[in-house]
């Protein structure tokens, strides 16, 4: 089995499903006693959040890249970064290791293409939503068209991720509220909906929405186990 390192903290409240999620598919796979081989450098959201919010992206670039070092140093065997928005700068972290790097992105890329899917509603922090990073590698790779909420409901996605997943507040009203955006985009064509953020799963479940629900999180957990176990190159 491989040693999986996942750079993690952004938000913890995601970072604990990864762990549970891979190390459940490893005993579901290899036996009930049977746990992942796992390291995880846990970074402290406060200080990413304020990059973010300065726009300073390379000072949060050599952070996460500085990760890398220390779980490549520590026995990892590949880098998973466990959150959506700082794959912003996933080439800084490619670039820090020679360990493989499996990107959030294409375990849903790939999920999406094999239900034949080319609109899907993303939703997400306002940096994954409304810049190209994310949206550019889903159209390149698997061509899929990424719809957005509007501006008005792109904001309160974004609020609600910051202000209350991430620091653990799951709300009713909320649910209502991200409910009804994706009755919207369905409204208008969707076929699915991606869950762009790794806490969105923590708000919104498949009978919650009318469209398939396609959890960044999860794909990305399972990737990694793929990659532990030897499914994946």
């Amino acid at each position: 089995m491989r040693t999986i390192g996942i750079i993690g903290g952004m938000s913890w409240e995601s970072s604990a499903l990864y762990y549970q999620w891979i190390n459940r598919a490893v005993r579901d796979r290899r036996g009930p006693l049977h746990s992942a081989r796992l390291l995880l450098d846990n970074l402290d959201f406060s200080q990413v959040a304020q990059w973010q919010r300065d726009g300073d992206w390379d000072t949060a670039a050599q952070a996460l890249a500085a990760s890398a070092r220390r779980l490549e140093a520590g026995g990892a065997e590949c880098i998973v970064l466990a959150t959506n928005t700082m794959h912003k700068v996933a080439d800084a972290v490619m670039h820090a290791t020679r360990l493989p790097f499996i990107h959030i992105a294409d375990p849903t890329g790939e999920a999406i293409r094999r239900r034949d899917m080319n609109n899907v509603l993303l939703l997400g922090t306002a940096f994954t939503m409304n810049e190209g990073f994310y949206r550019s590698r889903l159209l390149a790779k698997y061509g899929v068209h990424c719809l957005l909420p509007s501006e008005q409901d792109r904001a309160e996605v974004h609020r609600i991720i910051y202000d209350e997943l991430c620091t653990g507040v799951i709300s009713d009203a909320s649910q209502v509220i991200y409910r009804g955006i994706v009755a919207k985009a369905h409204a208008d064509g969707a076929q699915g909906v991606i869950l762009g953020c790794t806490e969105i799963g923590l708000l919104l479940r498949q009978e919650d929405s009318p469209v398939l629900l396609f959890d960044t999180a999860a794909l990305h957990a399972a990737a990694a186990v793929d990659f532990a176990l030897g499914d994946a190159a």
